[in-house]
C-alpha cells in the first residue's frame, strides 16, 4: 500500500491533476465525507487528509510514504529526513511582511526600532529580520493573522500572500517580500527504498504533468 499525504483546500485540488496523470482518481469528495482516509481507484494507493503543518511530519516518520506540502510548512519543519524530488509548481504564493497601511516600516527598520511581528512561520521570520539585522519580538499565531497589527498586538505580520485582497480588505500593504512558495512532493527515504518502483512511477507521472513555468 502506497500512502499520500494531502491537507484539505487548494493543494488537495491542484494535486488532483497530477494523481489523474499518474492514473490515481480519490474516489470521494474530502469535502463531502468525514473520511480522513480516503481509498483512490488504485487498490495500492490511499490518501490521508491531514493538517497542512502535518503532513513533512507524517511523511518523516512513516504515516504517509508521500505527501504534498508547501515550501514554507517543509522550510519551517526542518526538512529532516525527507526527499524532495520536485517543485510541483501548484499552490503558488509568497511570504511576505505586512503593515498596517498608516506604520511607516522603513523608517522602523532604520532607525533601529525592536519590532513585534505576529507570525506562525517563527523560524523562517526570525532568519529573515535576522539576515537584515533588524531586532523583533516574535509572536506565535496560527490564524487571523492580519488582526494583530489592527490590535495593536504587533507591528507587522509575515504571512502567505495570494492576490493580496485580504490585506487590502484589512487596511494593510505588503512591505517586503520574504520569498516565493508553491508545494513540493516530499517522500520517505525508507519507504523510497523498499517501495521503490511503485514511488518512482508516481514521482515521474507527476514530473510529467507539471505546469509549465
Amino acid at each position: 500500500m502506497i500512502t499520500l499525504a494531502l491537507s484539505k483546500g487548494r493543494i488537495f485540488e491542484e494535486t488532483m491533476p497530477l494523481l489523474a496523470a499518474a492514473g490515481i482518481e480519490v474516489t470521494e469528495d474530502p469535502e463531502k465525507s468525514r473520511k480522513l482516509i480516503l481509498d483512490t481507484t488504485r487498490p495500492d494507493v490511499r490518501v490521508v487528509l491531514v493538517r497542512a503543518s502535518d503532513v513533512p511530519t507524517y511523511v518523516q516518520y512513516g504515516g504517509a510514504d508521500l505527501g504534498v506540502t508547501g515550501l514554507d510548512v517543509l522550510l519551517e519543519h526542518g526538512n529532516q529526513g525527507l526527499y524532495q524530488p520536485l517543485d510541483l509548481r501548484i499552490a503558488a504564493c509568497r511570504l511576505s511582511v505586512a503593515v498596517r497601511a498608516d506604520y511607516d516600516y522603513a523608517s522602523a527598520v532604520k532607525q533601529g526600532s525592536r519590532l513585534r511581528v505576529a507570525t506562525k512561520y517563527v523560524g523562517l521570520a526570525r532568519d529573515f529580520f535576522a539576515s537584515k539585522g533588524v531586532h523583533v519580538d516574535l509572536i506565535k499565531l496560527y490564524g487571523s493573522m492580519e488582526l494583530a497589527p489592527l490590535t495593536g498586538l504587533a507591528d507587522a505580520i509575515v504571512d502567505l500572500v495570494s492576490t493580496g485582497n485580504t490585506l487590502k480588505a484589512n487596511h494593510l500593504v505588503e512591505v517586503e517580500r520574504i520569498m516565493d512558495i508553491s508545494a513540493r512532493l516530499v517522500v520517505n527515504q525508507a519507504a523510497l527504498k523498499l517501495k521503490r518502483e511503485p514511488i518512482r512511477r508516481i514521482i515521474d507521472a507527476f514530473a510529467s504533468a507539471i505546469p509549465s513555468a
